[in-house]
């Protein structure tokens, strides 16, 4: 069990003032069975007009709020703390069936059907079925599913920060061969899709370390992204195909859906003549004693 204080602040400068602005966030870590969430509270300066949360329709929970004191710079600070009591799978129960077996069982599940179908930003196109399928091997269990995938994204891609946006697709994806935490998990939730598995994306972030000797730096650490596959016997299984691993007690988990367009940290729209702006965020993840 590991307990941590999180902060994760969000900037936005304008070149000209903005008179209205409205947002929808996900910053507040979802609570479950292996999460408890505390102490939770979201600040926005200039001070919001409205401010209030809610429920979403995939369970996370989500902040809106609207600011309508003009203004040039607008910032959002959510703090929570988080204990986390995340234990690995089973790994027998895990290996205990062919995945075609668990993929049948699905079929009596039928709240899971929007997570084995094409979302807006995971396409099932002829080149993503046909890498699945060289990844997929029909007849060896789940674990081995999740094993090779991962092996896979680690082999074909390369993490780099700068070729790809929040909008590059799964197709821009393996053409190009590179990219960061958000894609590779699009690109594990389109294969187990496109044979018919249920999978989710996942929000949250990573309990960061510094280099030996080194102080951790503030504002250092930064959002993660990671997917989910769906096990009969065993619920939502996470496994992270940037770093090659299952996912452990070190993840904290913010928000679940379809798709990175389901759960960004925070969206909305603004009334202003501003011709640009700049963004910064700043995310700490600090262990507790």
């Amino acid at each position: 069990m590991r307990r941590y204080a999180v902060q994760h602040v969000t900037t936005y400068t304008y070149d000209g003032p903005v008179t209205t602005s409205f947002g929808r966030t996900h910053l507040v870590p979802r609570p479950g069975p292996d999460q408890q969430v505390t102490n939770v509270e979201i600040l926005v300066a200039p001070e919001p007009a409205e401010l209030r949360e809610h429920t979403d329709y995939f369970g996370n929970r989500s902040t809106y709020f609207c600011v309508r004191e003009e203004h040039h710079e607008l910032q959002v600070t959510a703090r929570s703390e988080v204990r986390v009591d995340r234990s690995r799978p089973d790994a027998e129960k895990l290996a205990a069936a062919p995945w075609e077996d668990e993929r049948a069982a699905l079929d009596a599940v039928p709240t899971l059907t929007e997570y084995r179908l094409t979302s807006p930003r995971v396409a099932l196109d002829t080149d993503l079925r046909r890498y699945a399928r060289d990844v997929i091997r029909p007849g060896v269990s789940l674990e081995t599913v999740i094993e090779d995938l991962l092996t896979a994204v680690a082999r074909d891609f390369t993490y780099r920060s700068g070729v790809t946006t929040v909008d590059t697709s799964v197709a821009e994806l393996l053409d190009r061969r590179a990219g960061v935490c958000q894609h590779f998990a699009h690109l594990a939730v389109a294969c187990l899709r496109s044979v018919g598995l249920a999978a989710r994306y996942v929000s949250g972030y990573l309990e960061t370390f510094p280099p030996p000797g080194v102080p951790k730096l503030q504002g250092a650490d930064a959002s993660h992204a990671w997917a989910s596959v769906y096990s009969p016997t065993l619920g939502w299984v996470d496994f992270d195909p940037t770093n090659n691993q299952l996912v452990d007690d070190r993840y904290i988990v913010v928000a679940t859906g379809r798709d990175y367009g389901d759960v960004p940290p925070l969206k909305g729209v603004i009334m202003t003549s501003a011709a640009s702006s700049e963004l910064t965020v700043g995310v700490d993840v600090t262990p507790i004693d």
